[in-house]
């Protein structure tokens, strides 16, 4: 006999009842209930009781009494749970990725539309986040000695850490461990994964705490990589347009900065320090922070996301650009992308 869903709401709502009271659970407690929305009288309950106790999912204790799941039944129970909860992390994972690659698409098209409109060069950074935190944690067995951990922190950023394991897991291991791993972690920076919670994580973990061993190595990777810039750029050759910077020195310079991406670090690092009301800082010649830019402007900019990451929008060009025209040009870039960002949130 097929165990189709209302049989999987009644036993749900046999488990889930016993499991709360340690009572066995008869038909008018199940149609009472409202948690599996079934709407069926007791009667109609109490047949699909008597189907489910012939398929081994719940027993009698005796004949005046409620029915009590069997092992069949929470072992049913327990590989459904974890099936919706595998489902619902891969939903958020996919959603995830997706936020991830729409964001880099979109910055990227941004440096690119505005080194065409401007004439100048230009450097869009992705949002950054201060003391990033744990999104969630997923493990899942890739084959006998094998398991997978997806870390997921602030910006989105994913990181896979495979890890060795001396045995296979059951499936109810594995709910325990992402279960004691988002419990203690989710919402955590690196800098409140302490001593004592490591050990209280890993006197729970059991025989599997060196797996956590593993996990915090591949969070700490994670974090520092969401701390790392991705800066885009476009408009390179947009600066060989202006005879005061076509000298094949300045040029060479020119160019090595503009693909050097340790300086644009420091270029955004040093917008985000100085970052005045209104998000705008203009540094001109030997003021800009980058030694391969002292014969040209640059304007730059701050944008803001709604969770509190913020990136830096940089215009690169000679001494004589058009500074009214490039701060109303930012002004406005950076109001349209705080309005894009804050809405996806």
């Amino acid at each position: 006999m097929e165990l189709d869903n209302r049989k999987r709401k009644i036993l749900k709502a046999i488990i889930s009842n016993y499991l709360e009271t340690g009572e066995p659970v008869g038909s008018r407690t199940i149609s009472k209930s409202t948690d599996q929305d079934l709407n069926l009288s007791p009667a109609t309950i109490r047949n699909e009781m008597t189907d489910l106790e012939e398929l081994g999912y719940i027993s009698q204790p005796h004949a005046s009494a409620g029915r009590v799941p069997t092992d069949a039944g929470y072992r049913l129970y327990v590989d459904s749970m974890m099936a919706e909860k595998d489902t619902e992390m891969e939903e958020m994972k996919t959603r995830l990725i997706e936020r991830v690659d729409q964001m880099e698409n979109l910055l990227k098209q941004v440096a690119k539309v505005l080194a065409y409109n401007t004439n100048y060069a230009t450097m869009v950074s992705a949002p950054q986040y201060q003391n990033s935190k744990l999104k969630f944690i997923q493990l899942s067995q890739v084959d006998e000695r094998q398991l997978l951990a997806v870390i997921v922190v602030d910006g989105n950023i994913i990181r896979n850490k495979l890890m060795e394991v001396q045995r296979p897991l059951e499936n109810d291991e594995l709910l325990k461990l992402n279960v004691l791993l988002n419990t203690f972690l989710q919402g955590a920076s690196l800098q409140d994964i302490n001593l004592e919670m490591i050990q209280t994580m890993k006197s729970q973990a059991g025989e599997f705490s060196d797996i956590l061993e593993h996990i915090f190595e591949g969070i700490s990777e994670a974090i520092h990589e969401a701390d790392e810039i991705e800066i885009y750029t476009s408009g390179t050759t947009n600066m060989l347009k202006y005879p005061e910077l076509g000298g094949l020195e300045q040029t060479t310079k020119l160019l090595e900065a503009l693909e050097d991406r340790k300086g644009l670090n420091e270029l955004v690092d040093e917008s985000m320090k100085n970052d005045s009301s209104d998000g705008i800082q203009v540094y001109i010649g030997e003021e800009a922070p980058v030694s391969g830019m002292k014969d040209c402007s640059i304007v730059t900019a701050t944008y803001e996301l709604a969770e509190g990451g913020k990136g830096t929008i940089g215009i690169i060009g000679p001494k004589r650009m058009d500074y009214k025209k490039v701060v109303s040009t930012l002004k406005n870039l950076t109001g349209e992308l705080d309005m894009i960002f804050k809405k996806k949130e």
